[in-house]
């Protein structure tokens, strides 16, 4: 008996088959080339990182009551975008909109320089002024495109493969972002914090992102969203989200966490430059070992969380995360060494808490009202994020004089973090965490989180793409 060759009509199908999947590899491989160029600017745009650190005690020091301004404008980005990300979503493809606030945010630092040598050093409150108001412009750009670009990701990307992709390519782009903070550290360093530092490390770090934005404009991708499904009334999903408990009690633990973690959390960076003395080098190797011990420690901080569940590893990592930030207090020129082994730590230790939070999220938001839940969650988090580092400013500006020297004042105002943050562990324990998610995968729903990771000097949370664990089921 012969076999029988191919239908001709089969031949066009199995051929456009094959072209999709060489698409999508080409796509995936685009997608981690990108990434690994768009870190520095991504790293250097959170609040709290080195270089922005940097550049506002050594370039240009500012008063302490404008960087605690300047620490809150990420969060009133991420605010903001709430009202203009699905209105531009809405009428322009993720890709579109992606694109364009990515442009903006390269060309708002293009901007900040070549305005740097006209800025006025010798006026703190003037120069305040300009670099508040770039940094704000700067944000909000910043905000739209992390959230357009996860929305672009979700578009494309299949589920099947996101959580082994996505693994491979944060553990790539840790790499990255270790070189870049070396790199930029050294430069700062070595160059004495000059302007033309600055400019090296912006100018620089701008070329790579063109070549992000190139790869991400060929890629292309090809959108497999499922029609979405059929809308409940506001008052209904408003109904929703009042009778779930558990939502809400998590809700108002996030708030207690992001006071805490935000009110002094710029501040620990600026300690170091201003109240140890440690170089913009010494800086960068902190917040890389923070990057390697929070990589190490993740996939055993998985491991827990799929045995013991999210509520009370969360609770045991945040216990050892915050008991050691009470060190910060004792902190000093003359011990000053801890910090590296300290900051090894806090990523170790940090990462349990953090990935615990994006996975019980994922059990606690009604799936009846999922789009308002996550905002109504972002927008308590991003108000409260944004009004802590203009309160914690203003308490280190106006300290009285018999809480002692500046040294002193920031002692006294690092044990405020771990108190709160210890205390609202309580709140976290009231959470009855359900045993299932009711949905796969939250675009955005951890944008805090990532912008928070400057704060605290866990950069390794800047590139982390979060994705519900089940996806790592699947193959390629």
């Amino acid at each position: 008996m012969t076999t029988q060759p191919a239908a001709p009509q089969d031949a066009p199908g199995r051929e456009a088959m094959l072209r999709r999947r060489a698409d999508l590899r080409l796509c995936l491989r685009y997608c981690t080339s990108e990434g690994i160029v768009a870190m520095p600017i991504v790293t250097m745009a959170l609040p709290g990182s080195m270089a922005l650190s940097a550049l506002v005690t050594k370039a240009f020091p500012l008063p302490a009551t404008l960087i605690g301004i300047l620490g809150s404008l990420p969060f009133v980005g991420n605010f903001l975008q709430l009202f203009a990300s699905p209105f531009l979503l809405r009428w322009n493809p993720p890709k579109a909109v992606m694109l364009a606030a990515e442009i903006l945010h390269l060309a708002s630092w293009v901007a900040l320089g070549f305005m740097m040598p006209w800025i006025p050093r010798a006026s703190p409150a003037q120069a305040g002024l300009w670099i508040v108001a770039w940094f704000f412009i700067s944000s909000c750009f910043g905000a739209v495109a992390g959230v357009s670009w996860s929305t672009w990701i979700e578009e494309w990307v299949p589920a099947r493969i996101r959580g082994k992709f996505f693994g491979r390519r944060n553990q790539i782009l840790q790499l990255s972002t270790v070189c870049f903070l070396m790199a930029s550290g050294w430069v700062l360093s070595r160059w004495d914090y000059s302007v033309a530092a600055f400019q090296a490390v912006i100018f620089g770090s701008a070329f790579l992102r063109i070549f992000s934005l190139r790869w991400q404009w060929l890629s292309p991708t090809v959108p497999h969203r499922p029609p979405p499904p059929a809308r409940e009334s506001l008052s209904g999903q408003i109904a929703v989200i009042r009778a779930s408990g558990s939502f809400l009690a998590f809700v108002l633990f996030g708030a207690v966490w992001s006071f805490a973690a935000n009110c002094f959390g710029p501040f620990y960076t600026i300690f170091m430059f201003d109240g140890v003395g440690f170089s913009a080098l010494d800086v960068g190797v902190v917040t890389a070992l923070s990057q390697v011990g929070g990589a190490l420690s993740l996939p055993a901080w998985g491991r827990l969380l799929d045995r013991y569940g999210n509520k009370s590893v969360m609770v045991f990592s945040l216990i050892l995360w915050q008991l050691s930030m009470f060190l910060w207090c004792f902190i000093n020129p003359g011990n000053r060494a801890v910090l590296y082994g300290l900051w090894t730590w806090i990523g170790a230790t940090s990462a349990g808490f953090v990935l615990g939070q994006f996975t019980i999220l994922l059990r606690l938001i009604p799936s009846a009202a999922k789009k308002l839940a996550i905002g109504f969650n972002l927008a308590v988090g991003s108000l409260v994020a944004a009004i802590a580092p203009v309160l914690g400013g203003w308490v280190l500006s106006n300290a009285p004089a018999g809480w002692g020297s500046p040294l002193r004042v920031y002692h006294m105002c690092f044990m405020v973090q771990p108190i709160v943050a210890l205390a609202g562990a309580f709140l976290l324990l009231r959470v009855r965490e359900p045993a299932a998610s009711p949905f796969s995968r939250v675009v955005g729903a951890m944008r805090n989180i990532r912008t928070l990771g400057g704060v605290l000097g866990l950069s390794f949370l800047v590139n982390y793409v979060f994705t519900d664990r089940r996806d790592r089921e699947g193959g390629p």
